[in-house]
């Protein structure tokens, strides 16, 4: 959350540009199925939708109630309550959670992503299926209860997968079959019936692992007033939020601290880029490797293999030398900041977040074996934004969790609320729903350490062409340093070149001088 983490949001944009493929069969049934639903127009004016019903559960044959709300642009609840097991998974535009069998906690990684990408699918009902940034293929055709369906696949800018399948008579949906909160989920759609202009099924049977569910609904409300609370994480659950001006303040604070402790380390980098055209098909995949080591809290990295192939030793000597010259670089740069003041703009601190966002749904929880803080950001909408640090994180929302003991950030989740641009749009045009994750362990019970990021982007660039990159950071091998000084790195070495910059030949940083 810091002004390096900021940079790098900016950073994984990749420099390239990929052809959409073509996609004129998904993009008919999609809108034969519009027109079938009620029409656009219909469908754009749907805010909220709330459907009510009961089941009979085949596996203990006894009754229970079911309840799905969605809400725009992305809000989703689906609650199943049975006899005394009640299982609810939600995504209030921040963030995701669920209660199952008395647990309730925030969903991460995967779990989490699935259930915000259910909550973009339902409220989008496909339609400007490019603006809501969901690439749809034709699959082909297929079986529903015997009888013949048209498959298309939706991948969100995460790329996530959900697929669908149309009755080619009526065009309306007769199955869904998607991962969802962590759990593979099918719904089948019966019994439609027009409420208020929309065509809404009145018989779902939903499977859920190994649970199937008969679902009769018995209530539908289109534009119902549905308050935010319905999405949060429950009330009860909730704590008191500490002084935030007070604890962002000991995390900028220790930063310096924090920092210096990371320059003890070396580890390996591994990172998975992928590329895909507007249908969800991958057109690119990239992978490298390289090790690095920590300069002032900057990664200082030598580039190691391609495509899990080492480079060639001229290439390895090339990027031997570049880390060489960013090492120099860094210093004489340090030495300058040390000369001239800083400005306000140079390294805004985590308190920029205190400033642009608003923060809600506070609740402590464990993560990866440590008590945190979690709670819920989202823009500030009283507050002006001037600087590029605060116009970016205005543009954010999301989940955050801290470790108040050791005063940093183990992991954070947010997206774009709204497009971002680079240079006024001259240089790039970050899309709306672009997201990132990053996350650290604690490590040596010292220090948190990066372990995971993720991001995906939706860009246009130089104002030309749109493309989804999705980019999977992994961090690894975390050792102490055991070389003396930053001057060896890339020089020869008894003749000859220096291996690249790895676990057991990673320099030590120059104490400051």
């Amino acid at each position: 959350m810091r002004t390096h983490l900021l940079r790098a949001i900016i950073a994984l944009i990749p420099a390239c540009i990929t052809t959409p493929a073509h996609a004129q069969d998904a993009a008919k049934i999609v809108d034969q199925y519009i027109k079938a639903e009620g029409g656009s127009k219909v469908l754009a004016r749907l805010n909220t939708l709330t459907l009510e019903g009961t089941f009979a559960n085949s596996a203990n044959e006894k009754a229970g109630t079911y309840t799905l709300i969605t809400k725009q642009s992305n809000r989703y609840y689906s609650e199943l309550v049975d006899g005394d097991r009640t299982s609810i998974e939600a995504y209030n535009g921040k963030s995701a959670w669920h209660q199952n069998a008395g647990e309730l906690a925030t969903l991460m990684g995967p779990e989490g992503a699935q259930l915000e990408a259910a909550g973009q699918y339902y409220n989008s009902r496909l339609l400007n299926a490019k603006k809501n940034k969901l690439g749809i293929a034709f699959i082909g055709h297929a079986q529903v209860r015997g009888k013949d369906a048209l498959q298309i696949e939706v991948t969100t800018s995460a790329g996530l997968k959900r697929e669908i399948f149309f009755d080619p008579q009526t065009h309306l949906i007769v199955k869904e079959a998607a991962m969802t909160g962590g759990i593979d989920e099918q719904m089948v759609y019966d019994d439609y019936r027009t409420q208020d202009g929309v065509k809404l099924p009145f018989k779902i049977e939903l499977h859920r692992g190994s649970d199937v569910y008969d679902i009769t609904v018995t209530r539908t409300v289109v534009n119902g007033t549905v308050g935010e609370r319905v999405f949060d994480f429950p009330k009860k659950s909730q704590v008191q939020l500490p002084d935030l001006k007070a604890l962002f303040k000991e995390i900028d604070d220790n930063q310096k601290a924090i920092d210096k402790i990371k320059e003890n380390y070396t580890g390996t980098r591994a990172e998975e880029e992928t590329e895909y055209d507007k249908t969800g098909k991958v057109t690119k995949r990239e992978a490298k490797e390289y090790t690095f080591f920590y300069l002032d809290g900057d990664e200082i990295s030598t580039l190691i293999s391609k495509d899990g192939k080492p480079l060639g030793e001229e290439e390895q000597k090339k990027e031997n030398e570049k880390t060489q010259k960013e090492i120099r670089e860094h210093e004489k740069k340090d030495a300058k900041d040390k000369e001239k003041p800083k400005k306000e703009d140079d390294d805004p601190g985590i308190e920029v977040f205190l400033r642009a966002c608003q923060f809600v749904n506070p609740r402590r929880e464990r993560f990866r074996g440590q008590d945190v803080l979690v709670f819920d950001f989202e823009p500030n909408p009283e507050f002006k934004a001037h600087k590029l640090a605060e116009k970016l994180v205005q543009k954010l929302a999301g989940v955050v969790w801290i470790d108040e003991k050791s005063h940093d950030v183990a992991r954070l989740e947010a997206y774009f609320v709204g497009d971002f641009k680079l240079a006024a749009g001259m240089l790039a045009n970050l899309q709306k729903g672009t997201s990132f994750v990053f996350e650290q362990a604690f490590t040596n019970n010292e220090v948190w350490l990066p372990t995971y990021a993720e991001v995906h982007v939706g860009v246009r660039v130089l104002l030309v062409k749109g493309f989804k990159v999705n980019a999977v950071i992994r961090y690894s091998d975390y050792k102490r340093f055991n070389v003396e000084s930053i001057s060896t790195v890339g020089k020869p070495k008894g003749g000859t070149d220096t291996p690249p910059v790895g676990p057991t030949e990673t320099p030590r940083p120059p104490e400051p001088r």
